[in-house]
């Protein structure tokens, strides 16, 4: 399967919407007979009506609705992915296991994650050592300039093998 992969996945740059892509290459799996593909994006598209919205009823009771498909974000399904992604990467630990066509499937469709030398280098460039008592103190201002793009734990391994300079 890893020389189908190429043509599966999705990137910003594409100028598709995640969910169009996502429609397009089950399709696509579904004419190459590409039964590992076809049902990784039925798993993904299953999960299309969790994606939710809140609702006030005509009685005033809080309820939720499923967002039709244009109300869908790249963002929605980026997260029903990473869930797929995290569950995954569980099932590869019990096996120990370190990857699988599967995984690198879903992670295909995610933006491309920080590497540990972009979140070192700007760790250096913007984080003041000074005015925290330990490295990890400094987690919160890196998450929250990375986002979803950096691994928690990577970041954490990152500000604890730096030392605060004095």
């Amino acid at each position: 399967m890893a020389e189908n992969t190429v043509q599966y996945g999705w990137d910003a740059s594409m100028g598709i919407r995640l969910y169009d892509k996502i429609r397009q290459d089950m399709k696509t799996s579904m004419l190459k007979k590409d039964t590992a593909v076809r049902d990784t994006m039925r798993l993904i598209m299953g999960a299309f009506p969790e994606i939710t919205v809140p609702i006030t009823l005509e009685s005033g009771k809080k309820s939720t609705r499923a967002k039709t498909p244009e109300e869908i974000t790249d963002e929605d399904i980026q997260n029903i992915i990473r869930k797929f992604i995290k569950s995954e990467k569980t099932v590869l630990e019990i096996k120990k296991e370190t990857s699988s066509a599967y995984l690198e499937l879903l992670e295909s469709y995610l933006p491309k994650m920080a590497t540990a030398e972009e979140i070192e280098a700007w760790v250096k460039n913007n984080v003041d050592f000074s005015a925290v008592k330990s490295p990890v103190q400094a987690m919160g201002a890196v998450m929250k300039h990375f986002g979803k793009l950096a691994d928690g734990n990577q970041v954490k391994a990152i500000l604890q093998g730096m030392t605060p300079e004095k």
